[in-house]
């Protein structure tokens, strides 16, 4: 009798127990690249790189094959990963030149009023942490009152580049900041300043009479487009370049060296410091962009140059990462999802080094070019084991966007939300239903709907619609190479009536245009797609003028004005007194 009583009391605590393991909420690792080629890991068809721990990754997870971001920038498509939502909706969408933010010291960034999933899950009781790279703005009105900053937008804890790594953080590197606008800036502050050297000689010299005030005026002219070109242009490392730990900036201008160990560093701590409770960790790496990092225990490893190591230092990094997360015994209820920002930049590449940028597989087009899907397919691999079964292809249409509904399903969060444009992707990574959600998918260039594939219910076919493309230069190249990143409006681009029309299932590389002639369904894809995107307008709150194919909501102010974009002193982020900043991280602990 009392060994039955045992018995039973043994049995009830364990199913106690265990129903208490299943509860738990599972913790996420992502690990977001910049600018990574989807043709750049082994898992993905490259087979003279050595990507070992992102191969295993996939092997031991479910890989997607059509994940697509939605921009093929990061700034846009950053906002749109955050957000479930297509970046035109948080204001994240540009209509001229400037595509991206430029400045730390401008005010644009995601709105602080915009939801992320970070917020979310901190909502649902998760530890939450962003370390890397930002890009998404820090102020508004006035320095320090950071609200565009991580922590603002759902994040407990931050180290990292609240902008990004760009040419201006290495001397000798170049800049890649609006480099005409600095030139005219530099020719017309050294032709004011001859000009008043040359008045000021004729006055003294007599051969002319000039009028004191004309010479006060260039005087003054001189000294303000000085400053204009000097103080925000020559300055960009101090300005750009730093380092912040949540909101205090402690490097800057930083130390690129020692950043890929640093960032490493802080991601594998924080997973350490929050292993016993719900966590998620977005590692958001400066790896693969420009410049390129030349770490001594990675220079000359690969058969790719410096772009080759950078990518096999990278493989590293994430098996450390993989190898954390394992051996705290954390592997069976964590989500580790690993993907890139967009695809590879084509056009940069350097005389000495050879190609600075990715390799996109045989798919068309690269970063920052509108809709052409090397710009935008970038890979996805997610692994959990025992809840997704290994070595899974996901051949369908998928999103950047379904992950903040997918993490908001795992974390069990019900609670209403805005207009999504992401689906919870568990039921395809499980293998639950065959096909994705995604019957139509949208794709912008800036502001501007450049294209839009349509999945239909009854067909294998991936249709894509392009209205218009970018301007390739010279002609018959493979990107925008006299001005290295193509851009949206105007000139640069070219608009197709009828739109060019591809089939992705059996044209990946959108190399064989369809025609009413080869395509017996062409009149009716061009009519299911004008109708998706009367539908896709209306769920934009303005009234829609109807002759546009791009929708812009009035009730969202645009980040990605010049009035945003450019540098104000008073909103620069700063470690010591203005102007005089800079301060150094103490990393003998590295």
């Amino acid at each position: 009798m009392l060994a039955a009583l045992l018995l039973s009391l043994l049995l009830s605590a364990g199913s106690d127990v265990k129903g208490k393991v299943l509860d738990k909420n599972p913790n996420f690792v992502l690990i977001m690249v910049d600018d990574l080629g989807i043709g750049d890991i082994g898992c993905y068809g490259n087979d003279t790189i050595r990507t070992p721990n992102i191969d295993r990754l996939a092997s031991e997870g479910v890989k997607l094959t059509q994940y697509i971001a939605a921009a093929p920038l990061c700034t846009p498509s950053r906002a749109a990963f955050m957000t479930g939502r297509y970046p035109l909706r948080s204001g994240m969408a540009s209509t001229g030149r400037v595509q991206v933010l430029l400045f730390l010291g401008g005010s644009g960034g995601l709105p602080p009023n915009e939801t992320t999933f970070a917020k979310r899950l901190q909502q649902q009781g998760y530890t939450t942490g962003l370390v890397g790279k930002w890009h998404l703005g820090v102020n508004c009105e006035s320095r320090g009152d950071h609200c565009h900053h991580p922590n603002q937008h759902g994040f407990s804890y931050f180290y990292g580049l609240p902008f990004t790594l760009f040419n201006d953080c290495v001397p000798g590197k170049g800049s890649d900041v609006l480099v005409d606008l600095q030139l005219a800036l530099q020719h017309l502050t050294l032709l004011l300043g001859l000009g008043l050297f040359t008045m000021v000689c004729v006055r003294l010299c007599g051969l002319l009479e000039v009028s004191h005030w004309l010479l006060v005026l260039l005087f003054c002219l001189s000294i303000i487009a000085a400053a204009v070109w000097y103080v925000p242009f020559v300055h960009l490392r101090t300005w750009n370049c730093i380092i912040m730990r949540n909101q205090d900036v402690v490097e800057q201008p930083m130390v690129v060296e020692t950043l890929p160990q640093r960032l490493l560093a802080e991601a594998q701590n924080f997973i350490k410091r929050n292993a016993d409770r719900p966590f998620l960790l977005f590692f958001s790496l400066a790896h693969i962009h420009t410049p390129l990092f030349t770490t001594p225990a990675f220079a000359g490893r690969s058969r790719h140059g410096c772009y080759g190591d950078n990518l096999e230092e990278l493989d590293w990094i994430v098996g450390q990462i993989t190898e954390t997360v394992d051996s705290l015994g954390l592997a069976n209820n964590t989500l580790l999802h690993f993907t890139s920002d967009h695809g590879g930049h084509l056009e940069d590449a350097d005389p000495l080094i050879g190609q600075k940028g990715g390799w996109n597989s045989i798919y068309k087009g690269g970063k920052a070019m509108g809709g052409w899907e090397g710009g935008i397919r970038v890979p996805g691999i997610f692994r959990w084991p025992g809840r997704l079964a290994a070595g899974r292809v996901v051949d369908q249409p998928t999103s950047l966007m379904d992950l903040y509904p997918t993490l908001k399903y795992l974390a069990k969060d019900t609670q209403p939300d805005r207009q999504l444009d992401g689906y919870n992707l568990m039921p395809v990574l499980e293998g639950k239903t065959a096909r994705s959600e995604h019957e139509f998918m949208f794709h912008y260039c800036g502001m501007y709907l450049n294209a839009v594939r349509w999945h239909p219910p009854d067909s294998d076919s991936i249709f894509k619609v392009h209205f218009f493309t970018p301007n390739f230069f010279p002609p018959g190249a493979g990107g925008c190479y006299d001005i290295k990143v193509c851009l949206c409006h105007g000139q640069h681009v070219t608009h197709h009536n009828p739109p060019l029309l591809y089939d992705l299932f059996h044209d990946p590389s959108e190399s064989r245009q369809l025609t009413p002639e080869s395509e017996p369904r062409y009149t009716e894809i061009l009519e299911q797609t004008a109708r998706a995107v009367e539908r896709h307008k209306s769920t934009f709150p303005s009234k829609e003028r109807p002759n546009d194919i791009y929708a812009q909501s009035n009730t969202v102010q645009n980040q990605m004005s010049w009035e945003k974009i450019l540098w104000r002193p008073w909103l620069q982020p700063c470690c010591g007194t203005f102007p005089f900043c800079g301060c150094r991280e103490d990393t003998k602990h590295i």
